[in-house]
């Protein structure tokens, strides 16, 4: 998690298309939302979140392989708080094993 989340940034998840899809719902909590394709937008009172996502080849560890989906986020019409308030969550329902 972090102090604070520009309007707009990219990052690097280490998942596939159908397991971001499946923990999508839970990470956005109440607010609605419509996919389109690899986008989706959330709305997310006053404002929105459009998000935008790719696969890329996957991270080579050794012999590991880990998938990699590039996920760009575009937030309108909230401010600095409204971006933490939203994200705080959206990280934790994200976050995936580790400490």
């Amino acid at each position: 998690m972090q102090s604070h989340y520009a309007e707009t940034f990219e990052r690097d998840m280490g998942c596939t298309e159908a397991e971001w899809l499946g923990w999508l719902p839970a990470a956005i909590g109440s607010c609605a939302w419509q996919q389109d394709g690899q986008s989706a937008r959330v709305s997310i009172a006053p404002g929105a979140l459009q998000l935008r996502w790719q696969p890329m080849p996957p991270r080579v560890i050794a012999l590991m392989r880990m998938p990699v989906l590039r996920v760009g986020f575009a937030f309108s019409g909230l401010d600095s708080a409204q971006r933490y308030v939203f994200m705080k969550r959206f990280d934790l329902y994200m976050q995936r094993g580790g400490g």
